[in-house]
């Protein structure tokens, strides 16, 4: 009996020559896993193209909810946003897709994953992590850091050696992500920073200079800081998610251009089409500054930094996360009610908020007359909160 891999198949460049290579260079029955996470494109032919490139068995699994649910979802409730842009579209995936490769090995007895990731980047660790911490026994093998292609350019030479057809040429060698959550795109001209990218590189948002001259609004329900409800229709996780994506990406909502640090120790330039995921955070951020206090509020910026490093670090699966899920879906009891939001030429604005939870209390912030606020209480808070300073001044002027 061979011995079997299951590998982490897209179709596209990397993962279409490693089904030969695995078979070339290890001798593995190569069993190929396609995770079906929105990509927005028709996975059916992959059952032929991975068959016809030398794999036993394809599974291509639909895995669009459980994404949705268990790993968007909790990401959106801690606010975790990667050095201030990054909304973790490619990040939060990998840790889908390597479960899902570990209980189809179990299921296959097989005795290694493999996957496309290059030894620069960051999904290498992001597989890696979730198939050490799910099940240590299984060999990994990651092609790009054993074989000789060193390029893009390299890898479709070896392809079209092997009569293997790929998306990818050379006239247009950008590295592509795609899921319900983003298009990422890296490589060719943004590897320079100082390249503006090309307009015709965006292949979800319409750019903001030809979106439509008149605002969108749309209101967003929150019910325990997940969003169940668009323009006060109740819709299912994905229905939401897809018209979301399509309303904003009309507007021309959701395009992050920026150069982040990788956990590998380098800097790269990415640029990011996500445009319902633009539209979830800010509205869920706006309902937290109407419901939680500042105490919480707070914190909960201090740990969202945290969380947002782990999920882009790959340690998804690990006791810290868990634990940091327990205190956010604490703050979360509150986070219900509706958040309008304004989408106009790439901006995503508020545009009003109500909660049945809101701390907002007209009656002591307003300018006229009230009878709950008395405003020489402030004088002795004052004196109090400022003794410390007052203290060291005097020891100041003592010295003197």
């Amino acid at each position: 009996m061979s011995k079997k891999v299951v590998l982490a198949y897209s179709g596209g460049l990397d993962t279409s020559i490693i089904i030969p290579w695995l078979k070339e260079t290890y001798g593995y029955e190569v069993i190929a896993m396609a995770a079906d996470v929105g990509q927005g494109e028709e996975l059916e032919p992959l059952q032929e193209k991975a068959i016809k490139t030398g794999a036993s068995k394809i599974y291509i699994e639909d895995m669009k909810e459980e994404f949705i649910t268990d790993f968007i979802y909790p990401t959106l409730k801690a606010g975790a946003v990667y050095e201030r842009k990054y909304l973790l579209g490619t990040s939060f995936a990998r840790p889908l897709i390597a479960k899902r490769l570990v209980e189809i090995a179990r299921a296959e007895r097989a005795e290694a994953i493999a996957h496309g990731a290059t030894g620069k980047g960051n999904d290498q660790v992001r597989f890696e992590l979730t198939v050490k911490a799910l099940a240590p026994d299984l060999k990994i093998i990651a092609p790009w850091r054993e074989w000789n292609i060193r390029s893009r350019e390299d890898a479709i030479d070896y392809a079209e050696a092997r009569g293997i057809s790929v998306p990818v040429t050379k006239k247009r060698p950008y590295s592509m992500d795609r899921n319900l959550w983003h298009l990422s795109h890296e490589g060719a001209d943004l590897e320079d920073p100082w390249n503006e990218p090309l307009q015709d590189l965006y292949m979800i948002i319409t750019p903001p200079e030809k979106a439509p001259d008149q605002a969108t609004y749309v209101e967003i329900e929150f019910e325990n800081g997940i969003p169940i409800a668009v323009d006060g229709k109740a819709q299912k996780p994905l229905e939401l998610m897809n018209y979301l994506n399509q309303v904003a990406a009309v507007n021309g909502v959701g395009i992050t251009d920026m150069v982040e640090n990788r956990l590998v120790g380098m800097k790269s330039r990415g640029v990011y089409e996500t445009p319902g995921g633009t539209v979830l955070y800010a509205a869920h951020q706006e309902l937290e500054y109407l419901c939680l206090d500042r105490q919480t509020m707070h914190f909960k910026e201090i740990l969202s930094g945290k969380y947002a490093e782990l999920v882009y670090d790959g340690v998804w699966y690990s006791p810290l996360r868990e634990a940091m899920d327990a205190f956010v879906d604490k703050t979360q009891e509150v986070v219900t009610g509706v958040v309008r939001m304004k989408l106009y030429k790439g901006n995503c604005t508020p545009a009003g908020a109500k909660s049945p939870y809101s701390l907002y209390n007209e009656e002591f912030v307003t300018f006229g007359e009230d009878e709950v606020y008395n405003q020489k209480d402030a004088e002795g808070f004052i004196n109090l909160f400022g003794l410390p300073l007052k203290v060291r001044a005097l020891m100041k002027q003592g010295k003197k």
